[in-house]
Order: C-alpha cells, then structure tokens, then sequence
C-alpha cells in the first residue's frame, strides 16, 4: 500500500500530461468520442508508459505527494504541455477547413449551414467537406500516432515537474497560427481571385447589356467555376496540406527537443 502511495502522484502526473493532449488533439480529441473512452485511454497509456519513463529517469517520485499546494501547480503544468501539443497538432485541420469556408462564402454556399460537433460551431459545406479530408490526410500519414508519441517523447526532454513557461511557447503558438492562416489562404485564394475576375467581368456584361438578368446567372456561374477551379487544384490542396502536417509535427519535436 505504501509502495502505491509513493508512486501514485507521479503516475497522475503522467496522466495527467496524456489527458492535456484528448483536450485538442485531432481524431481523439474530438468531442464525437465520448469522454469515457477518452479517460479511459488516459489511464490505459499512463499506466502502460510509468514504468518505463520511470526506468529511464523521466520520472521521479522523489518530493512528489498529493499535497493540493505542490501537486496542483505540477498538475497545471503537465495538462499545459499536453494541450499546446494537441492544439499546434489540430491547426492544419482547422487550417483546411477555413480554407473551404473561405471558398464557400465566396462561392455563395454560405447560405447553407450545417452543426459541426467535431467543432461545437456551425460550418458550411465546403469547410465540412476540407476538414474530413484533412482528417484523412492526417490519419494516413499515421498523425494520431505521431502525437500521442510526440508527449511520450516530450518526458525524454521534459522530464516531470521541470517545465516552464517561457518565450518558447508563446513563439510555437504564434508560429503556428501564421503558418495555419498561410495554408488557409493558399487553399482559398485561386477560387476567390477567379470569382472576383468573375464578378468583375459580370459587372462589365451587366453594364453593356441591362436587359440581361445578370443576379439568375451569377449564383449557379459562380458555384459551377468555384467547383471546376477546386476539382482543378485538388492535387496542389494535398500537397499543402501534407506540408502543414509535416511542418507542424516538425515544430512540435523542435520545441519538444528544446525543453
């Protein structure tokens, strides 16, 4: 009983970690799997990964007891480094999805909402329709497993109890969130820049010649283009978005890495 009592703390605080990351992170994170599943998956990868962080030193349960004045700030910390680590890893997919709202609204497809309980928020079709196949994208580059093993590699690097918070974390972040606004314009602007030339060149039609019922043409004209410029680019929207995962994943082992 003693012998759990004195392991017990550090095996939380290892769950703990793991639990920050079924806050954000893509596929297991999602509020479409229930929480009990989530939990249990917590506990499961915790109890499995103690022993052997505790055989390599990433561990210790030297100073660590249930104390809420010392155990609660380790708590804190652990369940940060595991969402930042979820969150930087769902901003590709949050990315692409923008990316098809943008394209939507521009398309005229805004107009038809639909409930997202992956998101908790309303989206349109198209940012639907690009978030799946990011999802896709990111469980065929194994990327679910990529980040359950990135926060089992981060306690190589941070052991438990030793992080904090500096200018690292704000600069992964930010970092971060430009690259996801970079991917979403890359993937929406080819369609918003035809529909504008388009939109322009209606306008000069709607000018010349009144009598011609320009507001009946435009909205199929503009669904009918927008579709035909995105089948278009679908190969160079996967090669984006591949990039985005690989360079996310990339600057979460860098950060990892730096301790």
């Amino acid at each position: 009983m003693n012998t759990i009592l004195v392991h017990l703390p550090a095996v939380l605080l290892v769950m703990l970690r793991i639990g920050g990351l079924m806050v954000f992170a893509p596929v297991i994170g999602s509020r479409v799997v229930p929480l009990r599943l989530r939990i249990a998956l917590t506990v499961v990868l915790g109890i499995s990964m103690y022993p052997v962080l505790l055989g390599i030193g990433a561990v210790s349960t030297e100073g660590l007891d249930l104390a809420p004045g010392t155990f609660l700030p380790l708590a804190v910390r652990e369940v940060f480094i595991g969402m930042v680590i979820g969150l930087v890893a769902s901003l590709p997919l949050v990315a692409l999805q923008m990316g098809g709202l943008l394209m939507g609204q521009q398309m005229g497809l805004g107009f038809a909402t639909l409930y997202d309980p992956a998101m908790d928020d309303q989206g349109d079709v198209l940012g639907r329709l690009f978030f799946f196949l990011a999802l896709a994208s990111f469980l065929l580059v194994n990327g679910h497993e990529a980040v359950v093993t990135a926060v089992l590699r981060s306690f190589d690097h941070v052991p438990t109890g030793t992080f904090t918070v500096d200018t690292g974390v704000v600069g992964l972040l930010s970092g971060m969130l430009l690259s996801a606004m970079e991917v979403s314009l890359r993937v929406a602007l080819p369609v918003i820049a035809i529909i504008f030339l388009m939109s322009i060149a209606m306008g000069f039609v709607s000018r010349t010649v009144p009598q011609f019922n320009i507001l009946s043409l435009g909205f199929p004209l503009r669904i009918l283009v927008g579709f035909s410029v995105m089948i278009a680019g679908l190969v160079v929207i996967e090669t984006v978005m591949m990039d985005a995962i690989d360079t996310t994943m990339n600057g979460i082992s860098a950060w990892i890495e730096t301790g």
